[in-house]
């Protein structure tokens, strides 16, 4: 994905692509192009106002529950601004400083588990210790009952399949849609201190609640999103330090730290490769003979942006914790910055260090092949990544 995306920016500023549907939409993998874009209010994600060719996408269409998501994730101008203020303060540093323990007691008791395997046993960490930490935290904060956890990701991890025909996109999302209702229902009945029993109360005392079908779609975004970005982040970690363990020897010496070896990886390799989809709401000119139309499709590549070498010319593509500029737009850019950005943080440098601290002898189980990429263009990471907890 990454040699793609590397293709791509140095054809020009953007590039005109095709995916599901089929539909163009015009690729952005350049830095300084995505920071421009994402914050200019030339550029929204409403579909409904801003997508002229919307009513011809044809039922089934596997991006629609990403991209025709009624949540403040799609929406624009003040409209965005209003929505996202009800839930921008549970994801504060703050809140989520206070969060540090309940993270710090689940990574510990999965650790263990690694630990107590016998000696030679292979284990794959995304199933250990990534998934299942992150997933413990945002259902968690969102009051998802045990019984409906496994169901429910397995069901937004199906929605992130986008080569799937109509049929397969239209089951897949009655799926989706079928845990998601099972859980506003579970949650009307059982109201409680989580952010699902919040976002079912009106956003003022004088206000309608939020309509079912906006309170759907905001629960996948923010339960999806909510464990998807970090699993992928913590086992792209734990690849690239056991790949390279000399950077886990700096670690031990003090000579860089586990919030280096996060934002690294974020560069590197950037949990979500593309969003899917921006509009132009008017003509835009990126220089280099290249003009987005009014109404143009447009998917930016986050997890590209860290690699360009206009912005990194030293080795950019070379995962190096100690390199003094880590800059990246893996959780972007502008008014849809990721409210779980400090979440992900903190749950990468907890896993990574109980991992480490307590595995010190950890290696990968084949360390000379690459596990096979989730198949998808919008997240970036392993399906599964073996590692020996305890070499023999």
């Amino acid at each position: 994905m990454q040699e793609e995306a590397a293709a791509l920016r140095a054809k020009g500023p953007a590039v005109l692509v095709e995916l599901p549907g089929p539909i163009h939409a015009w690729s952005i993998t350049r830095h300084s192009v995505i920071q421009a874009l994402t914050g200019d209010p030339r550029v929204s994600r409403d579909a409904r106002r801003h997508w002229p060719d919307l009513p011809g996408i044809p039922a089934g269409w596997p991006l629609a529950p990403i991209a025709l998501q009624q949540s403040f994730f799609n929406s624009y101008g003040n409209e965005h601004r209003t929505a996202r203020r009800r839930i921008a303060p549970s994801f504060s540093p703050r809140r989520v400083e206070q969060m540090r323990p309940q993270v710090q007691a689940t990574a510990d008791r999965l650790v263990e588990q690694l630990a107590a395997l016998p000696p030679g046993a292979i284990a794959d960490v995304r199933q250990a210790l990534s998934l299942p930490l992150t997933m413990t935290v945002i259902c968690d904060l969102f009051g998802v009952p045990d019984h409906l956890r496994e169901k429910l990701g397995t069901a937004i991890d199906a929605v992130l399949d986008p080569s799937v025909d109509s049929e397969r996109g239209l089951a897949i999302q009655a799926e989706l849609m079928d845990r998601l209702t099972e859980l506003l229902r579970y949650k009307k009945q059982h109201p409680a201190a989580d952010l699902t029993s919040d976002l079912l109360l009106p956003p003022e005392p004088d206000q309608e609640p939020v309509p079912d079908a906006v309170l759907l779609d905001t629960l996948f975004l923010m339960i999806g999103a909510g464990y998807e970005t970090a699993v992928n982040l913590i086992t792209s970690a734990v690849q690239a330090l056991l790949a390279h363990p000399e950077h886990l020897a700096r670690i031990h010496e003090g000579t860089i730290g586990w919030e280096d070896v996060v934002e690294e990886t974020l560069r590197v390799e950037g949990p979500v490769m593309y969003v899917p989809l921006r509009y132009a709401v008017e003509d835009i000119d990126l220089g280099e003979g290249v003009v987005i139309r009014k109404g143009d499709p447009i998917i930016i590549g986050f997890g590209a942006a860290g690699r360009d070498p206009e912005r990194h010319p030293d080795r950019p593509e070379c995962f190096d914790p100690a390199r003094a500029d880590k800059e990246h737009l893996a959780f972007g850019h502008g008014p849809h910055f990721c409210l779980g950005a400090h979440l992900a943080r903190l749950e990468a440098k907890v896993a990574l260090a109980t991992l480490f601290e307590h595995l010190p002898d950890l290696a990968l189980a084949h360390p000379e092949e690459q596990p096979a990429r989730v198949r998808s263009f919008i997240v970036n990471g392993a399906v599964s990544l073996e590692i020996v907890p305890r070499p023999a």
